[in-house]
């Protein structure tokens, strides 16, 4: 099992850059600020959306603030959202999606070959879906365009929001990073099970965006644009607000 580290390698990468859609925002990890911070996010974004109950706006929190704790609690370098509320005939039509940045460390015991990863991500995908009644998944390799070979692992997956099932798709990148045994993981997700495609081309436009800062902390970006990207330190949580 993968753990989460805070230490950085000799020689492995200081930080990344990550760019994600005007729409999306940084979600605050903080503890201590965090509730609040998402309260008032949510509410500005339904503002525009009068058409949203009142049940559904406070749902609309609780299931961002758990998102926000569980990223927390995984040691996420970073957690982003989106949320789009359309109207449709049968009523407001609620689009959102989240993607968490985390760190994982493959233990000395394990291989820590991107295919090998793949292979068991796989198996232990396709021992998950017998009598679930969900489909397997899909794990492959892809390329990206400044890190070069990464994992792809696509699922949907039941979530428990209080106490019910909730299916969710979910797309994982995984990027090794270099000089270390560590893995940066993109993990995307959404509750909107029928627009997972359109959600998945998201998720692969952020993942493509991504890149390494060198030791000495350059940013590897080929055009200035990408000092303007979200990103951070590899070693330690942000707390974005």
């Amino acid at each position: 099992m993968t753990q989460p580290v805070t230490e950085r390698p000799e020689g492995a990468p200081a930080g990344y850059t990550l760019r994600f859609p005007d729409s999306w925002w940084q979600l605050d990890l903080d503890p201590s600020t965090r509730d609040a911070s998402i309260r008032r996010r949510i509410e500005a974004q339904v503002e525009k959306a009068p058409q949203l109950s009142r049940e559904q706006v406070d749902a609309l929190i609780r299931t961002t603030r758990r998102t926000a704790r569980e990223a927390h609690a995984q040691g996420a370098l970073r957690a982003s959202g989106m949320l789009r509320i359309l109207r449709a005939g049968s009523g407001p039509l609620v689009l959102s999606a989240t993607m968490v940045v985390l760190r994982l460390s493959v233990p000395e015991e394990q291989s820590e070959d991107l295919a090998d990863l793949v292979v068991a991500a796989a198996m232990q995908l396709g021992t998950e879906a017998e009598g679930s009644g969900l489909p397997p998944g899909d794990v492959e390799l892809v390329e990206l365009p400044e890190v070069g070979a990464a994992g792809r692992i696509t699922r949907i997956e039941e979530v428990d929001h209080q106490g019910t099932r909730v299916p969710t798709a979910v797309r994982h990148t995984l990027i090794p990073v270099p000089n270390s045994r560590d893995y940066l993981v993109l993990a995307g997700s959404t509750p909107n099970v029928d627009l997972a495609d359109q959600f998945y081309e998201v998720f692969d436009a952020i993942a493509e965006s991504f890149r390494f800062e060198d030791p000495a902390g350059t940013s590897g970006a080929k055009d200035p644009a990408a000092e303007a990207a979200g990103g951070g330190p590899i070693g330690e949580a942000d707390k974005g607000k």
